[in-house]
């Protein structure tokens, strides 16, 4: 190894003076994340201006969010499987360049298509080439042993991007109009996305800026080959796999069941309407906190399953709370352990993958995963969650439901493999 090698290990160079291009990779992905997530979720604030203006039905104008999450996760499994074959920075200039696209024509909307075109379709696409998948798999490429930790800190960059454009899209809503804010959030994404990319996110692989790895070279496990699984078909002929995006997608579905109807349950139980909604945004303060924590912990134990055994059990144990008859401190109450354990999803996904079959194809195995898990397991939640409520009139059986759910899969975790020495 030379003056210039890097260990992946523990992030610096074998002098310990500075840090690597990984915790660059870090800065860009939390950042690129940030626009990403700020941008979509900001897509609230502009749904009564819209109905004020046209008097289109909630459902309709719905809709084009509904398209939004599934273009995404669809979108997620191209944007994966170009990144184990290109370095993340085209991906990335694409992506920001289809979504600033989006969401300037969706400032010029005046019909339902439109909407669906623009915010729908091209928002969802583009916004899988700046998204998760991508973010996640880029930095997951970089580290071993402090996986986890760049990973928690990455996916920082949702809860951070959500308060950050947030309420900027609320003050130009406001002041100007739904229109501008659809523009400045385009020519945001279009503007600090390419700089972003271009600058922190143009290398794929540690090798391109010879980087040598200390750990990882030991020989497989339970028949996974020490430099990890080579091929998508390969990928997909293995059962573990499937029985990890099972866990994932059950914990997507409820927590999406959540989001959606978490508030009109509160309201039902005689919560006041403000703070209601609010509890939305504790869970993200949470959240925040959750990938930080879950991170670090992956890494201290050394041992995704166990990470996320734990952060499945503090869902369920939120849950649980959310099940009682409602009230604002049991609500904030519930939020606030719901949330904290909601931010083990993000930053564990990916490297329960990477334990289990190496960083080779982490992208591929990433962007298919991530369909599955949000695309299906995320999209049923609110619609199963309002099919029983529409049937008991009550949603105190659904959210029990999902406790024995969660507490089930929470404990099948140990029957997964051991973490792999695969790289």
């Amino acid at each position: 190894m030379d003056s210039k090698s890097v260990s992946l290990s523990d992030g610096y160079n074998i002098m310990g003076k500075r840090p690597s291009w990984g915790w660059f990779v870090v800065a860009g992905a939390f950042l690129i994340l940030s626009l990403q997530y700020g941008a979509r979720y900001s897509f609230g604030v502009f749904v009564k201006p819209m109905f004020a203006e046209y008097g289109w039905p909630m459902s309709i104008i719905s809709l084009g969010a509904s398209i939004n999450i599934f273009m995404y996760a669809a979108g997620g499994i191209v944007s994966g499987w170009l990144l184990d074959r290109m370095a993340p920075k085209w991906i990335m200039t694409c992506g920001a360049v289809i979504t600033a696209a989006g969401f300037l024509l969706a400032g010029t909307i005046t019909s339902p298509v439109g909407l669906y075109v623009s915010y729908g379709v091209l928002c969802g696409l583009g916004g899988a080439g700046i998204g998760l998948v991508v973010c996640s798999s880029s930095v997951g490429k970089w580290f071993v042993e402090k996986q986890g930790m760049a990973m928690g800190i990455t996916t920082m960059g949702i809860g951070f991007g959500t308060m950050a454009l947030t309420p900027l899209a609320g003050y130009i809503t406001k002041h100007y109009d739904w229109r501008t804010g659809f523009y400045v959030l385009g020519t945001l994404i279009v503007v600090l996305g390419i700089t972003l990319a271009h600058t922190l996110m143009r290398k794929n692989h540690p090798e391109d800026v010879n980087l040598a790895q200390e750990k990882g070279a030991a020989g497989g496990n339970n028949g996974v080959p020490a430099n990890g699984t080579t091929t998508t078909v390969a990928l997909l002929k293995d059962i573990y796999y499937w029985i990890i995006a099972l866990f994932f997608g059950v914990e997507a579905f409820v927590f999406m069941m959540a989001f959606v109807h978490q508030v009109a349950y509160a309201v039902d139980g005689g919560v006041e309407k403000i703070t209601a909604a609010s509890s939305l945004g504790a869970i993200g303060i949470a959240g925040l906190c959750g990938r930080f924590f879950f991170g670090w912990l992956s890494d201290r134990i050394g041992n995704a399953r166990i990470a996320a055994f734990v952060g499945i059990l503090i869902i369920a144990l939120g849950m649980l709370i959310l099940s009682m008859p409602p009230d604002a401190t049991r609500l904030f109450l519930y939020a606030v352990v719901f949330g904290f354990g909601y931010g083990s999803f993000a930053p564990l996904m990916p490297v329960l993958i990477s334990e289990q079959f190496g960083r080779r194809i982490l992208g591929s195995a990433y962007g298919t995963m991530n369909f599955f898990v949000m695309g299906i397991g995320g999209g049923l939640g609110p619609v199963a969650g309002g099919f029983v409520f529409d049937q008991l009139g009550s949603y105190h059986y659904v959210w029990l439901f999902c406790v024995i759910i969660l507490v089930v899969v929470s404990f099948s975790m140990f029957f997964l493999r051991p973490p792999t020495d695969a790289v």
